[in-house]
């Protein structure tokens, strides 16, 4: 059988801490270098270039997916409409038999 860790145990030299408690102050390691600024024209150029990536569908696939949605939908509404008539119906006579 597999051991479990231990909530108790020890971190490893070096290793991070996964989360910070509660009032805690965090300070920012000297010795990691600072990310570099990217310019509005970077930014936008990078944009760009991710949106290129994009896949979109097909004309099929978007049809296909549009029958199947409409479909769970009716078939949601059909199961709604039959579980509130079944308890319309016993709410009806759990009231005729106080009456």
């Amino acid at each position: 059988m597999a051991k479990a860790k231990s909530p108790g145990k020890r971190p490893q030299a070096g290793a991070k801490p996964q989360a910070v408690a509660a009032g805690a102050t965090v300070t920012v390691d000297p010795t990691e270098p600072k990310k570099p600024r990217t310019s509005p024209a970077q930014f936008f150029s990078q944009v760009r270039a991710e949106s290129r990536k994009i896949v979109w569908p097909s004309r099929k696939e978007t049809w296909i997916t549009s029958v199947m949605v409409f479909i769970m939908v009716v078939i949601a509404a059909i199961f709604f409409w039959v579980v509130d008539s079944l308890l319309g119906i016993a709410f009806r006579y759990i009231i005729a038999l106080g009456s």
